[in-house]
């Protein structure tokens, strides 16, 4: 019988660990990390849409140059800033990967806007795909930014909320609070045509020199 008995104190141990919260740090950890992966990959979707805009724009719009240069320069400083999911719980790597991001996502908005200066650019069949395509993208990482800050919140309360704050400072007393995306106001919103935010330059850029070379 005793014998008996240590066998099923042991058998049920787990699962009073188990009732008791013992796996929810982790569990809710690793959905963190997945979250913010799949913010990444959405990310990365944006990115590689961008070479074919830009060289579309640049076919009907080549005059724009400093937008065109704006956007490909903060594409490649997004792609290169790269946030391992095992590090989200570094305040400073997530805040320089959001600032890429967010300065990538303002030039896009300067993009669209020096677009609505070009009618034939407008009606172009692979534009209005590439600019769709892109809507859906900013779309979806807004979602994917806000099942992230969801899934990290629940970690960062479990922490510090009881049972989960006597786990953390006993089995994962290594265990950080992770940080939240910290997106800008216009990086909230997907790139949009404003004709309020678009300087009016247009008739310094239209001068009889380019209308002749134009002929």
């Amino acid at each position: 019988m005793r014998r008996f008995s240590r066998i099923a104190v042991v058998l049920a141990f787990p699962l009073v660990l188990g009732g008791c919260g013992v796996n929810t740090i982790p569990t809710l950890e690793e959905q963190a990390k997945t979250q913010f992966a799949n913010l990444q990959a959405q990310y990365q979707r944006r990115a590689d849409l961008i070479p074919n805009l830009v060289a579309t724009v640049k076919g009907y719009a080549a005059q724009e140059k400093s937008v065109l240069v704006e956007v490909t320069q903060a594409r490649a400083s997004a792609t290169q800033v790269h946030v391992d999911p095992s590090a989200v719980n570094d305040p400073a790597q997530l805040s320089k990967f959001a600032a890429a991001q967010n300065g990538l996502s303002g030039a896009l908005s300067h993009l669209l806007v020096a677009s609505e200066r070009y009618p034939q650019l407008q009606s172009d069949q692979n534009f209005l795909a590439l600019q769709s395509q892109l809507e859906g993208t900013e779309n979806r990482i807004t979602i994917a930014r806000r099942d992230y800050n969801k899934a990290v919140q629940a970690y960062n309360v479990t922490l510090h909320t009881f049972p989960g704050v006597f786990w953390a400072s006993t089995l994962y007393h290594a265990e950080k609070p992770m940080a939240l995306f910290q997106a800008t106001d216009t990086a909230q919103n997907a790139p949009s045509v404003s004709f309020d935010a678009a300087p009016p330059a247009a008739p310094a850029v239209s001068t009889a020199p380019a209308a002749n070379t134009a002929q």
